[in-house]
């Protein structure tokens, strides 16, 4: 399962852009808010941090302004630029529309499999089910990931899953297992999939054996 970063925050994007094993960047117009830049002058800088898809989301309501934002947010840079629609009639007629395009595209705010269908058969290139508000109101959100993967196997769509809305390490964890394709991970919770504490007693207990080594 391939792993990207949930941000707009160009420190934490630069910092895991080094680690090796974050692959792309997912944002939404509620993460662009907390950085006080604008959405292009983000994505802007983003595109010069990370050689991977980066989602970018349109914010129009209606199919033609959708159309017109996404074709602005994908000529900053077509080779990694994705377009991040709602799931919505009109933003699944922008999917179809970008589809034909070969412009890669995202459809957000999945809740249940009969909407990860609709986003397939409009041509996603992705599509985002959301985990952690599933939790909240009580759902079984892995489950739902589950659905979504052997409907994709059923009929081979081509469409990746984003597990997103990740709010802990077994989050992440149990969508690997379930088949999602990818997760995409907010900073703190990405920095805590390499801890365990017998890993930390292991290196402490590595480390005053090395101190004791004779030295050439």
């Amino acid at each position: 399962m391939v792993l990207f970063i949930d941000t707009a925050n160009l420190d934490e994007i630069k910092e895991v852009s080094t680690w090796g094993y974050v692959k792309g960047v997912t944002t939404n117009p509620s993460l662009i808010a907390k950085e006080g830049l604008s959405q292009k002058d983000i994505i802007t800088k983003i595109v010069t941090l990370v050689d991977g898809p980066i989602s970018a989301e349109v914010t129009a309501e209606d199919y033609e302004g959708m159309i017109k934002q996404g074709e602005e947010l994908f000529a900053i840079d077509p080779k990694h630029i994705v377009i991040k629609l709602p799931m919505t009639n009109e933003g699944l007629k922008a999917c179809a529309y970008f589809a034909k395009k070969k412009i890669p595209t995202n459809v957000t705010l999945c809740f249940s499999p009969a909407q990860a269908l609709l986003a397939m058969e409009s041509g996603a290139t992705y599509v985002s089910p959301f985990l952690g508000r599933l939790d909240d109101a009580g759902w079984d959100a892995i489950q739902l990931i589950k659905d979504i993967v052997t409907m994709k196997k059923n009929y081979g769509y081509e469409t990746k899953i984003i597990c997103a809305s990740i709010r802990n390490v077994a989050h992440v964890t149990n969508c690997a297992l379930a088949g999602g394709d990818i997760a995409t991970v907010p900073y703190k919770v990405l920095a805590k999939l390499i801890k365990h504490p017998l890993t930390d007693a292991g290196l402490e207990s590595f480390a005053k054996d090395a101190a004791k080594t004779p030295k050439n």
